[in-house]
C-alpha cells in the first residue's frame, strides 16, 4: 500500500506540473492576446483624435494664414487654442496637444499654461522622427516628461504625433504633438504579468523599448534575441529556457509586446503542492502501518484460526470450534461458522438414521409387491373367464378395474406422470362407476390435446372424482352430471372439475378449505404409503404444491344443491421441457 501510495504521488505530482504548466501558458497566452487588443483600441482612439484636428477645415486655414493686423492675428490664435482645447477635452487622458507650425510658431493646450518651450526642438530626435515621416502617425514612446515644455518634467508621458497637411493642396502646414497619460498603458502592461516577477516590455519596429513594466536597475534582457511573431501568427509562446516567454503584436502600431515570467515563479505554486503532498504521504504511511497493525491483530489472525477450524472441516472433523475476540463482524462470523458446523453434524446424523429407516422402508416394499401383482394377475384371468362366457358389461368392469389398479400401484418408476394418461385412467374409473350407478351418471371429458402432456403428480384427478361421486353425486338420487375440462391462463393450466351434485354449506365448504391452507409435514409420503390408503384432497394439493410451489394446488367452491367445483392449478411448462422421466409405463 505504501509502494502504491508513493507511486501515485509521483504521477500525481508529475500530471499537475505538467497541467499548471499548460494552463499558465494558456492564461499567458490569453493574457498578451488581450492587452494587444487594448493598445490597437487605444491607439486607434489616438489615430482618431490626431485625424480630426488634421482634417479640421478651420484649423489648418488658420495656421496658412498671415495676418498684419495684430489684433486679427491674436483672435486667430486664439481660435487655434480653442480647436485644440475641444480636442484636449475629448479624451480624459490627454495632457497636453501642440502644433509646431512651419512658421515656426507653437501653439499649445495643456494642464499647465506657464510653460517654457524648448527652442531647440528642432534638433531633437523626436522632431527629427516626426519630420522624416510622411503623414503616418509616428509613435515615439514614453517619455519622463513633456518633449515641448521644459517646465512639465515631473511626471511621465506617452507622446505621438504626425505632420498636419492641408488636405485640399497636400502642403505640409506644420508637425502636431499629442501627450497623454501613460497609465491606460501601464494597465494594460500589467494584465500580462502572471506573476510578481514578469517582466513586460514594449518593442517598437526598431526594436527599442517604447514601455516596459521592469523596475529601475533591473538587468534588461538581450531583445533582440528573443523570439518575435510573424505576421501570420501573431502570438509566440515559448518556454524552452528558465522562462516563459509570450509575444504578440499590435497590428495599429507595429510594436511587439513581451511577457517574461521566470519558471521559478510558476514552479512556486507547484513547490507548495509538493511540500503539503510530502506531509500528507508521511502521514498516510504513519497511518496505514497503525492500521495494518490494527487490521493483523484484530482480523488478519482470527481469520487465519477460522481458515485452519474450516480445512479440519473439509477432513471431516466437526467437533471443533473458533473461540476468538475481535470486531463484531468477525465476531459474528465466527459464531455463524460454530453454529454451521454443530448443524452440519447434526445433519449427518439424522441423514445416517434417514438412510436406514429409507432402507427398511425399501425392503418392505420390495415384500409388499407380491400381494398387488397377485391382485391386479387375478383381475385379467377373471376378465378373460368373463370373457369366454361373453358377459360384456362385467369383463369391461373388471378390465377397467385392472388397468387402474395397474396404473395405481405402480409407485416405483415414478410419482409423476402426465395430464393425458391421468386422464386415460380417469376413463378407466368412470367405466367403473357409470356401470355401478347403472346409467344415473352422464360424464364428460374435454381437455385440449395441446396440454396432454403437462406433467402433473399421479392419482390428482381420480380422489377428486371419486369424493364427487360419493359425497355429491350418489346422494341426490337422480341423473348427475360430471365434466372434466381445462383452462389456460397467464402460464398456469387449471383442470376443472366441476358436478352438479348436492354440494356443500357454507361451514362444510370453510372446513374443506381450510384443511388445504394447513400444510401437513410428512404429506408427500402419506399419498405413497400403501396402493390406495390416505390419497384425498389434502394429499393431492399437498403433493401438488411439494411439487409445483404454493403458486399451485386446488381451490374448491360450492353451494347447496347446485354442485361442486374443483380447480387444479398446475404450471405449463416452457416448450420443450415437457418430457417426463421415468413415466408409468402401466
Amino acid at each position: 500500500m505504501t509502494g502504491i501510495l508513493i507511486l501515485m504521488s509521483i504521477l500525481y505530482y508529475n500530471r499537475t506540473l505538467a497541467i499548471i504548466h499548460s494552463k499558465v501558458s494558456d492564461i499567458a497566452e490569453k493574457n498578451i492576446s488581450q492587452t494587444a487588443g487594448l493598445f490597437n483600441l487605444m491607439l486607434q482612439g489616438y489615430n482618431s483624435l490626431s485625424k480630426s484636428l488634421n482634417s479640421n477645415y478651420e484649423l489648418t486655414r488658420l495656421l496658412q494664414e498671415t495676418e498684419s493686423n495684430p489684433a486679427v492675428g491674436v483672435i486667430n490664435e486664439r481660435t487655434i487654442t480653442n480647436i485644440i482645447g475641444a480636442a484636449y477635452y475629448s479624451r480624459s487622458e490627454v495632457v497636453g496637444i501642440h502644433i509646431l507650425s512651419k512658421d515656426g510658431k507653437v501653439y499649445s493646450y495643456e494642464r499647465q499654461f506657464a510653460g517654457v518651450i524648448d527652442n531647440n526642438y528642432a534638433q531633437t530626435d523626436w522632431y527629427k522622427k516626426l519630420g522624416e515621416s510622411s503623414g503616418n502617425m509616428v509613435w515615439l514612446g514614453l517619455y519622463p516628461g513633456s518633449p515641448i515644455n521644459t517646465m512639465q518634467q515631473q511626471d511621465k508621458v506617452f507622446v505621438f504625433g504626425r505632420k498636419l497637411y492641408d488636405l485640399t493642396n497636400h502642403k505640409e502646414i506644420g508637425i502636431l504633438v499629442i501627450e497623454t497619460n501613460p497609465s491606460p498603458i501601464m494597465e494594460a502592461l500589467s494584465n500580462v504579468s502572471i506573476s510578481p516577477g514578469t517582466r513586460v516590455y514594449i518593442l517598437g519596429e526598431d526594436n527599442k523599448i517604447i514601455a516596459s513594466s521592469g523596475q529601475k536597475g533591473a538587468k534588461r534582457p538581450e531583445l533582440d534575441q528573443l523570439p518575435r511573431p510573424s505576421p501570420d501568427e501573431n502570438i509566440v509562446v515559448d518556454s524552452t529556457s528558465n522562462q516563459l516567454i509570450v509575444a504578440a503584436n499590435t497590428s495599429m502600431a507595429g510594436w511587439t509586446i513581451y511577457g517574461l515570467t521566470p519558471k521559478k515563479d510558476i514552479r512556486a505554486e507547484v513547490y507548495q503542492t509538493t511540500k503539503f503532498l510530502i506531509i500528507v504521504v508521511l502521514m498516510l504511511i504513519i497511518l496505514s502501518t497503525v492500521l495494518a497493525s490494527i487490521v493483523s491483530r484484530n482480523i488478519a489472525s482470527p481469520l487465519k484460526l477460522l481458515i485452519r477450524e474450516m480445512k479440519k472441516v473439509e477432513m471431516g472433523n466437526f467437533s471443533g470450534s473458533v473461540n476468538v475476540n475481535s470486531f463484531d463482524e468477525i465476531n459474528s462470523l465466527v459464531s455463524s461458522f460454530n453454529r454451521m458446523v454443530h448443524r452440519m453434524d447434526e445433519l449427518i446424523e439424522t441423514i445416517k438414521i434417514s438412510t436406514v429407516s429409507e432402507k427398511n422402508a425399501q425392503l418392505q416394499a420390495l415384500q409388499s409387491q407380491v400381494n398387488p401383482h397377485f391382485l391386479y394377475n387375478t383381475l385379467d384371468m377373471i376378465y378373460w373367464m368373463l370373457d369366454e362366457q361373453e358377459n360384456e358389461r362385467l369383463s369391461r368392469v373388471v378390465l377397467s378395474l385392472s388397468q387402474m389398479f395397474r396404473y395405481s400401484s405402480n409407485w416405483e418408476e415414478a410419482s409423476r406422470t402426465t395430464l393425458g394418461r391421468e386422464l386415460e385412467q380417469i376413463r378407466h374409473y368412470l367405466t367403473i362407476i357409470e356401470t355401478r350407478l347403472g346409467g344415473r351418471l352422464h360424464t364428460e371429458i374435454a381437455a385440449y390435446e395441446v396440454w396432454l402432456s403437462v406433467p402433473l403428480p399421479k392419482m390428482t384427478i381420480q380422489p377428486i372424482i371419486e369424493n364427487a361421486v360419493k359425497y355429491g353425486l350418489e346422494p341426490q338420487g337422480s341423473i348427475g352430471f360430471l365434466k372434466v375440462s381445462t383452462e389456460a391462463h397467464e402460464g398456469k393450466l387449471q383442470i376443472i372439475i366441476e358436478d352438479n351434485g348436492v354440494g356443500m354449506d357454507g361451514p362444510t365448504l370453510e372446513r374443506v378449505r381450510e384443511t388445504l391452507s394447513q400444510r401437513q409435514s410428512g404429506a408427500s409420503s402419506s399419498g405413497v404409503s400403501g396402493p390406495r390408503r390416505g390419497i384425498g384432497l389434502r394429499n393431492v394439493h399437498d403433493r401438488i404444491v411439494m411439487m409445483f410451489g404454493e403458486a399451485c394446488g386446488l381451490n374448491i367452491n360450492s353451494e347447496m344443491n347446485q354442485g361442486t367445483t374443483v380447480v387444479i392449478t398446475i404450471p405449463i411448462p416452457p416448450k420443450g421441457e415437457t418430457d417426463i422421466e421415468h413415466i408409468d409405463r402401466g
